[in-house]
């Protein structure tokens, strides 16, 4: 059991056998005056405990999911504030396979031909040693690039390395928020259609040479960066030269808040 859930759990049924002593009236002073210096006082002692001997849970645990024949697969990872890493390497017959710094939920199922996984940070995982920027959620993530994938990434507070050009992607749907995020994009995958929505963020997207790219810009107060030698601009679209008769392609939707997205080769 992590940390967090004895901490929370045992705070919670604390607070509850004053309440129902109180309401009893079996304790000798009122209860809701000692609740706020009361938890004042345990987080106080929680903060100091942790930053002094370190987080459990900034442990690394690892994780392999197996493909299980499957011809073709979906992805989810919700990973939040911390650090993620994701690049096609599994290994032969792997899914995915990686280390998760602060713990990982996961499931797997078979959908049809597909094979649907999850992967989320655990419950109650926002805990004191996080607002002192511990990093206990580094996550490693490698993912099989032997079949046609579907990825969807949610990120909040992260700084995001995200090398996706080995894989067989068909579609990548990346939410981020207030963070930093490296985005490389594969080449020869038929179609790839990528949906990028980016609060206060910094975001960098790279684009193979070999590539044509269509991008469709919807900016806010954000600022775009795009290589002018190489896309042409009409209205909120930009798009390379060749990219209606190209057979590998990238069709991307870009929406930003502030910060400032950049696209590179």
């Amino acid at each position: 059991m992590s940390r967090n859930a004895l901490f929370w759990g045992s705070a919670l049924i604390v607070l509850g056998v004053a309440l129902l002593l109180d309401n009893l009236g079996l304790l000798p002073f009122p209860v809701w005056n000692l609740i706020g210096p009361g938890l004042l006082i345990v987080v106080g002692i929680f903060i100091l405990f942790v930053v002094v001997t370190g987080p459990a849970k900034g442990e690394a645990q690892p994780l392999s999911i197996p493909l299980e024949g499957a011809p073709a697969a979906h992805v989810k990872i919700s990973h939040g504030a911390g650090e993620l890493a994701i690049h096609s390497g599994a290994g032969p017959g792997e899914l995915v396979a990686g280390t998760f710094g602060g713990g990982v939920e996961h499931t797997s199922e078979r959908d049809g031909s597909r094979q649907k996984v999850k992967l989320s940070s655990p419950l109650f995982s926002f805990m004191p040693w996080e607002w002192f920027g511990r990093n206990v959620r580094a996550w490693s993530i490698g993912l099989s690039r032997d079949i046609p994938l579907s990825l969807e990434i949610e990120a909040g507070a992260s700084r995001s390395r995200l090398d996706l050009s080995g894989l067989m992607l068909s579609e990548v749907k990346l939410a981020i928020g207030a963070s930093a995020a490296e985005v490389s994009l594969p080449a020869g995958t038929g179609t790839t259609r990528a949906k990028i929505e980016a609060g206060a963020a910094a975001v960098d997207v790279r684009i193979p040479p070999e590539a044509a790219a269509r991008i469709r810009w919807d900016g806010g107060l954000a600022a775009l960066n795009v290589d002018r030698s190489r896309f042409i601009q009409s209205g909120n679209v930009f798009e390379t030269f060749d990219f209606a008769t190209a057979v590998n392609k990238l069709d991307i939707d870009i929406e930003a808040g502030v910060g400032s997205v950049t696209v590179r080769s």
